[in-house]
């Protein structure tokens, strides 16, 4: 350094902690065209939990083939997420695309860009939520195309599940899907209800239904997608902040107590909206 240089020395003794998200880093593959989950997730965040995205391109059409199109790209994406290594969890965080690739692809495109990261989606806590409610028989409601609405009874079957009935509303555009109104969804999620059903579920974290909660008992596929991946890496601090961010949940538990179902914290399980029926019928 020359006698008249303006640069000081750096102190040896910096002092470093945890940062900003000591609890933990999660990370999610959102579509091109997604504009629900990432407001959703960020509103839901845990204290002291980092939440970073990254978006997988695709056109405003969801069909099978623009979704099959995205296994080739998860690899790639989820790379870009803390490249340091430090992220705990990455999850795929569109339901349709999880069940039209299927888990495993998922899994291992995921595992390919960040090894270090536990690997999750949207469908595999959907399915877990489900097993966890003892809900056999299923009714089923979501905004996609006949296409998608047959891949997902078939996926639904296979993993053991009955699917009593599935309606969708036959929209082909991401940008359609974000704008069905929030009290038109909790409608068209009671009209599907069925006597000899286990249970409602609302599939796509497209739909705004963090936003009737509160009306309705639904568990937003967001909130507890959010959920679930803080489950899927053991946050460390106050064990009661992993539930007290997600009153809906609690909500939820309360009004599945009531009918007699069993509600734990493994409701976190839920990675889209999950009704109970016998709360529906009720109002």
């Amino acid at each position: 350094m020359s006698p008249n240089s303006v640069l000081a020395p750096a102190p040896a003794d910096i002092r470093f902690d945890d940062g900003r998200h000591p609890r933990a880093k999660i990370g999610y593959v959102l579509l091109a065209t997604e504009q629900t989950v990432q407001d959703d997730v960020l509103t839901l965040r845990p204290p002291g939990v980092g939440i970073h995205f990254t978006r997988a391109a695709i056109p405003d059409s969801i069909t099978s083939e623009s979704l099959a199109a995205q296994a080739g790209l998860l690899a790639d994406c989820a790379s870009t997420l803390l490249p340091d290594g430090s992220l705990d969890v990455v999850c795929y965080a569109c339901t349709s695309g999880s069940l039209v690739i299927g888990e495993e692809r998922v899994f291992a495109e995921l595992k390919r860009g960040a090894p270090g990261a536990r690997a999750t989606s949207l469908i595999t806590g959907v399915i877990r939520a489900l097993k966890t409610l003892q809900a056999q028989r299923i009714v089923v409601a979501t905004p996609y195309l006949d296409e998608v609405n047959q891949r997902e009874v078939d996926y639904l079957e296979q993993a053991g599940f009955d699917v009593v009935s599935l309606c969708g509303l036959n929209l082909e555009k991401d940008s359609d899907m974000v704008r069905v109104a929030p009290d038109y969804i909790a409608e068209f999620a009671l009209a599907q209800d069925r006597a000899d059903a286990d249970a409602i579920f609302v599939s796509c974290g497209a739909l705004r239904t963090l936003d009737v909660i509160a009306e309705s008992t639904i568990v937003s596929a967001v909130t507890v997608a959010c959920y679930r991946t803080t489950r899927d890496h053991p946050l460390s601090g106050p064990k009661d902040i992993r539930i007290s961010p997600l009153s809906p949940l609690k909500n939820c538990s309360r009004h599945l107590d009531a009918s007699n179902r069993r509600a734990s914290g493994d409701l976190v399980g839920i990675a889209l909206s999950l009704v109970s029926r016998s709360p529906l019928a009720r109002g």
